[in-house]
């Protein structure tokens, strides 16, 4: 693996693969060195989390370090101080960097300035960490990872990991949305270039219906990331039509099941009885939050330290 993790990109098929299989075995108590034994890991939050926060804190502690949170008033990243600086001062104390961001830049220049690791806990580009719990219950669930796997709403940063992890993996990868809410097109290209070795497929249809008739896992997420608040009233309006509910939900095969990385908008993307319904496997995604981030700290400082 490489030093940093900041998108899919950073991995190849198999380290994708051995991440996975690490996370099982941490799920399943087979794993018991602590390679974080007296490091001091920063967690720097732009962003509200529960599920990021504490998941990489708690990893952070069973792996024998020690997190140390920064909230978005305790150094006004780019404000008070600029990004390398802050980077560079935490280099001096520390030994990696969590970040969650609002714009992907601040990690790229992150990594460029320091030699510890830095990885990304979400940007507006990508979420890697979410894809590998998904990919983890994915595996789970149906013995594999090379599956159907539709999306519903807008081509975001869960859509572009997701897109990327899929291609990677060899999987067909369909995401249903209004034209003009694709994913990133640079990240689309790269896809599909990862599809042609893989023998995946990345497709866009616009028909919610046409992308989970033959889909193994019914993925969707908000239609309003933070950040894009002053846009919620229009996304309301243009994403009315592909909400994950129990009626697209019967054009489905009947072995299909739901996901979401939460946190959700109960009757907006997802309908209340489809969230919490028998075929919805969230809080398996956010349970493993937990385990694959284990597994990436684990890879990345057995390597690295």
């Amino acid at each position: 693996m490489k030093k940093d993790f900041l998108s899919i990109l950073d991995l190849s098929q198999d380290e994708a693969l051995e991440l996975l299989d690490i996370a099982i075995k941490f799920k399943k108590g087979k794993i018991s060195s602590k390679p974080l034994e007296g490091k001091v890991i920063a967690l720097i939050f732009e962003k509200p989390s529960l599920r990021t926060r504490v998941t990489f804190e708690k990893a952070i502690y069973d792996l024998g370090g020690h997190p140390v949170y920064l909230a978005p008033g305790d150094i006004k990243l780019g404000v008070r101080e600029s990004v390398k600086d802050v980077a560079r001062n935490l280099e001096r104390w520390i030994d990696g960097i969590v970040a969650r961001v609002f714009a992907h830049s601040t990690l790229l220049e992150m990594a460029e300035n320091v030699k510890i690791p830095v990885i990304n806990a979400l940007s507006d580009i990508e979420h890697p960490c979410q894809t590998l719990a998904d990919y983890m219950v994915i595996l789970e669930k149906s013995g594999k990872t090379k599956v159907n796997l539709a999306f519903i709403g807008d081509g975001n940063n869960v859509a572009n990991s997701l897109m990327l992890m899929t291609a990677l993996l060899g999987g067909k990868f369909t995401i249903a949305c209004p034209e003009g809410y694709e994913p990133n097109k640079d990240l689309m290209a790269k896809a599909k270039e990862l599809a042609s070795k893989s023998k995946g497929d990345i497709v866009v249809v616009r028909d919610p219906v046409d992308a989970v008739k033959d889909a193994d896992f019914i993925y969707t997420d908000v239609w309003t990331s933070m950040g894009q608040e002053a846009e919620a009233e229009k996304r309301r309006k243009i994403f009315s039509r592909y909400q994950v509910n129990r009626e697209l939900l019967s054009r489905a095969p009947e072995h299909a099941l739901v996901m979401h990385c939460l946190p959700a908008h109960r009757g907006e993307e997802i309908t209340d009885d489809v969230l919490d319904g028998h075929r919805s496997i969230v809080l398996d995604e956010a349970e493993n939050r937990l385990h694959t981030e284990k597994a990436l700290l684990w890879s990345i400082y057995r390597k690295f330290s």
